[in-house]
């Protein structure tokens, strides 16, 4: 039987219904907004997996091109590997779903959201957020929820829910918001530096249609009338658990406050195992439990350290920043590096300039864009001291990659600007806790070091809390074994001017406005103290680019011009790049992007652009070579591609019985340019300009140039590029 319930959200209709399709999962829905359709199906394994210690979610945002009309790019139409959108969406929705399951669960629960159709202007991500909390309420796997998930924006000042893809471009803040009905699962944030004040009423406007969609949700539960199965629980047996407790619990407290990671994690593998081995005769073959009764005191160790005593396991105050360090220009061939280290946290990045025509196409549901701007995120095994196979990136390391690139993007100057493709990629050498907000510090630094323009430095801090029933700590730059044994991971990016991105996650039930707004203004006063220890390594940008950086020229010429440069077949163009080295770029609003590793070469092409692309005037005089001669006169190419026919009546001041008499095929010669005739060819005259006898030179045009700039110096070595590549890109 159909069951269906509706409302509204951003002025537009919103409908969840199930019983019509995938009536073998636990719980399917099918949500409806415009003309986007998600389907989201919750399904439970029967029986829980043995000898594992976490709980096995999987959470899949399976993007379906049909659903926008368009089939895949490249050579493998069925599709293959989740776009990076496609990866971040199945994070989102995992992580405000993630705390409300039981602990102790153990058996398989798996969550895909399907978008079937979707309308431009109603994207389905925030559908399929929803659409996972409603399928898992209305089926019989146990589930805490609901929650409800909008997207919310700012433009001109004014908050929009659920807005539109036109409304997310103009706006200076975009937030993705989970929640119950009164407390944040999870917050995302892109900003372009805006206060904290703008992130709490954001949080607010959210609040009020999440609690919408929540009462829809339990609507929808009460019609199905489905009751939540009784699934056996992994629960540690109490009598090993107080036995640890009763024997250990000063050795724990001891090991737990050993400063250094390495130091403190070997002492406490080592005391585990000695822990085990010496109590193995009092639980026989509850080896597993044994070590699980272990790790749950350790925890609890920890949280009685800092919530009882106020102290943290390396020493530190509860606010306290772990030191910090820098340094800048490591990489000599690199266009521009950076070493950021925070406490046992450490991140070296290197950023790569390139040419407009090397920006990343990104085809997606959404839209069909390019991205000149990029980060990527390495996290190796010896960061962490382990030995494990080297493999393509994970969701954790596409996830953090995209949180530091988020958190820059705000402040990289335009490609009007600075007129280059960016590839920053950090390594992460060493892992304590929060590298991608070391990512973060260490990619401003190397962008500083290339020389580019950012309007802005930008750091980023995570705070982590830890709660009882009554009772919070907030913990500035959280390390692993807090991160582990706490509530919640709260990274906030900005400059000193505001926040540019937000990621937070949490383990409990959710977080208050209150813990919000302290959080916020704890992360603004170690973001300032972090942004002061970063200038005093590099305080702005480099004068000038590496010499070993690309040198780009920009000429803007009219959109009717593009074809002159181009030729026919590509003939000119061409002709450009193997003469000058360079390559050129071409939009179709008439900006031509010149790159050369030889600002000479770049110069070269720029002036040819140039010439090809500007207005022959009646009366102006060039210096051209003589391209074909013919009984009636001789053609004088007085730009690249452009010549004029020099009658031979206009040849010398006298009479001229023959061409060659005067002129020949390759000579220079001095010109003038006559009145057009109606067809638009261009006529010349040698008379009243003196000589026509060749004068040497590169076919110079005596008029004014017409301007374009190179960025960055002219140290550039002689090297040319290897390959050309022109195309047409969309306008953005």
């Amino acid at each position: 039987m159909v069951q269906k319930v509706e409302t509204e959200l951003g002025g537009r209709a919103l409908a969840i219904e199930t019983g019509r399709v995938a009536n073998q999962a636990n719980g399917a829905v099918w949500v409806t907004m415009g003309d986007t359709v998600v389907l989201v199906t919750a399904t439970m394994g029967e029986k829980p997996r043995e000898n594992i210690d976490f709980f096995p979610l999987t959470c899949d945002y399976e993007e379906r091109k049909y659903a926008v009309g368009k089939i895949p790019g490249g050579f493998v139409k069925r599709g293959g590997r989740p776009s990076e959108k496609a990866i971040l969406t199945s994070r989102v929705i995992d992580r405000p779903i993630r705390p409300l399951f039981p602990q102790g669960l153990r058996n398989e629960v798996q969550v895909i959201a399907t978008p079937l159709s979707m309308e431009p202007a109603c994207p389905a991500d925030m559908l399929a957020i929803l659409g996972a909390s409603a399928a898992l309420t209305i089926s019989n796997i146990p589930f805490n929820g609901p929650i409800g998930a909008v997207r919310v924006c700012r433009v001109e000042g004014e908050f929009f829910v659920n807005p539109t893809l036109e409304q997310i471009a103009a706006s200076d803040f975009e937030m993705v918001l989970a929640a119950t009905d009164d407390k944040a699962m999870t917050i995302e944030v892109e900003a372009k530096q805006v206060g904290d004040d703008v992130v709490l009423a954001a949080t607010e406007v959210a609040l009020d249609a999440i609690r919408e969609m929540n009462r829809i949700q339990r609507e929808l539960a009460q019609k199905v009338g489905t009751q939540k199965v009784d699934v056996p629980l992994h629960v540690v047996d109490q009598e090993i658990i107080t036995a640890v407790r009763t024997s250990t619990q000063a050795e724990i407290a001891e090991a737990i406050q050993q400063p250094d990671k390495v130091a403190r994690e070997s002492g406490i593998a080592d005391l585990k195992e000695e822990i085990i081995a010496r109590m193995v005769e009092d639980f026989a073959e509850r080896e597993l439990e044994l070590g699980e009764a272990v790790e749950k005191v350790i925890k609890e160790e920890v949280r009685k350290l800092v919530l009882d005593k106020g102290m943290r396991p390396d020493g530190r105050k509860l606010d306290e920043i772990r030191p910090l360090s820098s340094d800048v220009g490591l990489l000599p061939r690199v266009h521009g590096s950076a070493l950021f280290s925070r406490g046992q946290t450490q991140v070296l990045t290197a950023l790569t300039l390139g040419s407009m025509d090397e920006s990343q196409k990104v085809d997606n549901m959404e839209e069909d864009s390019e991205k000149r701007f990029m980060h990527f995120y390495n996290f190796p095994p010896y960061s962490v001291g382990e030995v494990k196979p080297l493999r393509g990136p994970g969701r954790r390391e596409i996830g953090h990659g995209a949180l530091a690139e988020k958190a820059l993007r705000a402040v990289i100057p335009s490609d009007i600007d600075f007129p280059y493709t960016m590839i920053l990629t950090s390594e992460v050498l060493e892992s304590n806790g929060s590298t991608s907000m070391a990512s973060t510090c260490a990619c401003t630094l190397a962008l500083m070091d290339a020389g580019v323009g950012i309007s802005a430095p930008v750091a980023g801090i995570s705070i982590g809390i830890m709660t009882n029933a009554d009772k919070y700590v907030l913990l500035t730059d959280i390390q692993g074994m807090e991160d582990f044994t706490g509530d919640m991971d709260f990274k906030v990016a900005g400059t000193r001017e505001g926040i540019t991105a937000i990621q937070m996650d949490t383990k409990i039930d959710g977080l208050s406005m209150e813990i919000i707004r302290e959080t916020l203004e704890r992360a603004k006063t170690a973001r300032y103290f972090i942004l002061d220890t970063m200038e005093q390594t590099i305080s702005q940008p480099r004068e000038s680019l590496s010499e070993y950086a690309p040198r780009v020229f920009v000429v803007v010429i009219h959109p009717d011009k593009i074809g002159d440069i181009i030729g026919p077949g590509g003939k000119i163009i061409k002709k450009i790049e193997a003469d000058t080295g360079a390559k050129l770029d071409i939009e179709q609003d008439g900006r031509v992007f010149i790159t050369c590793v030889d600002a000479d070469g770049g110069e070269r092409a720029k002036k040819m652009v140039e010439d090809l692309t500007c207005e022959v005037s009646v009366g102006e005089t060039y210096l051209g070579k003589v391209t074909r001669v013919e009984r009636y006169g001789a053609f004088v190419e007085i730009l690249p591609g452009r010549e004029g026919l020099v009658h031979i009546s206009e040849l010398a001041p006298r009479r001229v019985e023959r061409v060659e008499d005067v002129v020949n095929l390759g000579d220079e010669v001095m010109v003038k340019v006559l009145p057009f005739e109606d067809e638009g060819k261009i006529k010349l005259t040698v008379k009243g300009i003196g000589d026509p006898t060749p004068t040497g030179g590169e076919g110079e045009r005596h008029s004014q140039d017409r301007g374009g700039r190179p960025y960055g110096s002219d140290r550039g070595p002689d090297r040319r590029s290897d390959s050309v590549n022109v195309r047409f890109r969309p306008k953005q």
